[in-house]
């Protein structure tokens, strides 16, 4: 069953599992690690790729070239089929999309001296909220380029409901359990019967009793905490000279804090605009730091900083971001709860999505036998205030925050594929 295979590609991270005599096993992708993260460095100079923590080395290091991540949110958008100038050629956000599903395949075959032709591919809850349409063309989409790359069977499976699956390998009985799989782009949420004699069954859909998600994770929380905390230090919300006292235009800031957007702001014209908007503004100090970072093309390094400080919050109650690529010296001093007063937004649309599948599922908070955890964001504090709040008697289960999802396809792939 070598043949076959589960890819959660995700947002910030992906990973790959195969089938080994008969139990699922992850492949190590990069230097012994099962997770690649998902991004992209094309290298202007050489002409070559690279992929995962090589390609964000290679952009930190200040190689030549186009840096690319979070990908995944682009499908079900305007720009999966937007074409953009890489090496001399115009290539689609799906077709490098497609480098990256091909590579994490190249790399699994090597390992097993076989192709890789069957897949079931995980999947968001929605890929989009309220927009079924675009939802319904996201997954196409991710489909066309699996086929694309050299799969002959895909099949889609729900990220939280592999989680389940890979929760339910060693259950010793019933349980009733709510499965939170909060990543990099997305949160979702399943509520399922699980047991060990529900997991022999290939067809799951009679043990499902909901399943919600929306368009929140991790990257959005970082981009909160980015335009609170770091971008007013680059001049957001400061004021221009004038009896107006206009406040500087807030557009490039949001735009440098979306990984995918970001490559916007290092035209030329947009520079030369934040050059003429430094000699109006009250601060120009300040704007010279955006400009300095713009020339630089830092702002993913910027990101990559922020979401640092927020890991490192997530177990500490304050951290140092240290900003000195843009200015010697320059740092900033964070206190968690700056950035759980920064992120409120996304963790009550995070409590209302939890709150909205008890509703679907026509059942209350005390039913639930269990939470299972999965996902790099669940590590959050606040989010796990959330889960203890809403479920204050429950049992709660550590998962993989890494592999669960990967580990779940898999085994659901051993089913589909027999």
């Amino acid at each position: 069953m070598t043949s076959i295979c589960g890819i959660d590609f995700g947002t910030s991270n992906s990973a790959i599992g195969i089938a080994k005599n008969g139990c699922p096993q992850l492949l190590a992708l990069e230097n012994g690690e099962y997770t690649l993260p998902s991004a992209l460095f094309f290298n202007f100079d050489d002409k070559t790729t690279s992929f995962g923590r090589v390609a964000i080395d290679d952009y930190i290091d200040g190689e030549h070239g186009r840096f690319m991540r979070s990908l995944k949110s682009i499908l079900g958008t305007s720009l999966a089929n937007q074409e953009t100038h890489i090496n001399q050629r115009q290539m689609s956000y799906s077709d490098i999309i497609g480098e990256f599903i091909a590579e994490i395949k190249r790399r699994a075959e090597s390992q097993l001296n076989e192709s890789l032709d069957r897949v079931v591919m995980g999947r968001p809850v929605h890929f989009v909220d309220s927009d079924k349409k675009a939802d319904d063309n996201a997954q196409n989409t991710l489909a066309d380029i699996c086929k694309a790359v050299g799969f002959k069977e895909i099949k889609f499976q729900f990220e939280p409901i592999a989680a389940a699956l890979d929760y339910e390998q060693n259950l010793m009985q019933e349980e009733l359990s709510l499965i939170i799989d909060i990543g990099g782009g997305t949160s979702d949420f399943t509520i399922i019967r699980l047991s060990p004699e529900n997991r022999k069954k290939i067809n799951r859909y009679q043990d499902i009793l909901a399943t919600t998600g929306v368009h929140v994770g991790g990257n959005d929380f970082d981009r909160r905490f980015n335009l609170a905390k770091t971008m007013p230090a680059l001049g957001m919300h400061s004021l221009m000279k004038g009896p107006k006292r206009l406040e500087v235009p807030p557009s490039p800031y949001y735009d440098l804090a979306t990984w995918h957007l970001i490559h916007n702001q290092y035209q030329r014209s947009n520079i030369h605009n934040m050059e003429s908007l430094r000699m109006r503004a009250e601060q120009p100090e300040l704007i010279a730091r955006l400009i300095k970072l713009l020339k630089n093309q830092d702002g993913h390094r910027l990101i990559g900083r922020i979401e640092a400080c927020k890991i490192e919050l997530a177990s500490m109650t304050e951290s140092l971001l240290n900003l000195d690529f843009i200015e010697q010296g320059f740092q900033l001093n964070c206190q968690r709860e700056e950035f759980d007063n920064a992120t409120t937004r996304e963790v009550e649309a995070i409590t209302k999505t939890i709150q909205e599948s008890l509703t679907v599922a026509q059942i209350n908070a005390q039913q639930i036998s269990s939470v299972f955890l999965t996902g790099g964001t669940t590590g959050l504090p606040s989010i796990r205030k959330v889960v203890k709040d809403v479920f204050p008697s429950c049992q709660l289960v550590e998962g993989d925050r890494f592999g669960s999802v990967a580990t779940g396809l898999t085994l659901d792939a051993m089913r589909q594929f027999v």
